[in-house]
């Protein structure tokens, strides 16, 4: 983590939840007085923290139980348990790591109750804010140019299903090139889309 803990800070991971970013591995943790992690994992390599919060020593002299035991994706928000400071609710902003789309994609998923021990499945929807995050997604890791990125986002926004069709052949094509590529099942869940996108 790129803040440290004090000598009065108490920082153990306790219990997080994923967050439903179509084609990504994305989990909220809790830290007790570590604060909240957003960590990255998509690529289990490379894993990475793309965003935190840490409300600092509940007293900097001395030890204190305290800190976020529980942090869950819910129906949009991010809900922070705090055991000696009370609840902290976020809401996820874009940056160079997760853009608006991607957040929107993940705000489409809603549940009626969640309870991460049970690991139920997400399933998207082929509306066209997923494709909108896949094309981000894309794009941030140069699978697809800036230009191919540009003219499906236009198209995507004033959506014809026979200009849809032609890039979801496009992007289908060039899924077919990346054998082994761990960008493959993004670019063909993009191309499914497209293809028979739900308006």
């Amino acid at each position: 983590m790129p803040s440290a803990q004090g000598d009065s800070e108490n920082c153990v991971a306790h219990n997080g939840s994923l967050i439903p970013v179509p084609g990504r591995d994305i989990k909220v943790q809790a830290w007790y007085q570590g604060g909240i992690s957003i960590m990255d994992f998509t690529d289990p390599s490379k894993p990475m923290e793309i965003a935190y919060f840490d409300r600092g020593p509940i007293d900097p002299k001395m030890v204190i139980l305290g800190g976020s035991w529980s942090a869950y994706w819910y129906n949009g928000n991010i809900y922070s348990s705090e055991i000696a400071r009370g609840l902290d609710v976020f809401e996820l902003t874009p940056t160079k790591n997760l853009s608006q789309n991607e957040i929107d994609a993940a705000k489409s998923v809603r549940v009626a109750e969640l309870n991460v021990q049970n690991q139920q499945k997400i399933e998207w929807s082929s509306k066209i804010l997923v494709a909108k995050a896949y094309v981000d997604q894309l794009e941030r890791v140069s699978a697809l140019s800036a230009a191919e990125s540009t003219n499906i986002r236009a198209a995507l926004d004033k959506p014809v299903r026979s200009k849809l069709a032609g890039f979801a052949a496009s992007v289908q094509k060039q899924s077919r090139l990346m054998r082994n590529d761990p960008y493959m099942a993004k670019m063909q869940a993009l191309a499914a889309i497209l293809k028979q996108p739900g308006i």
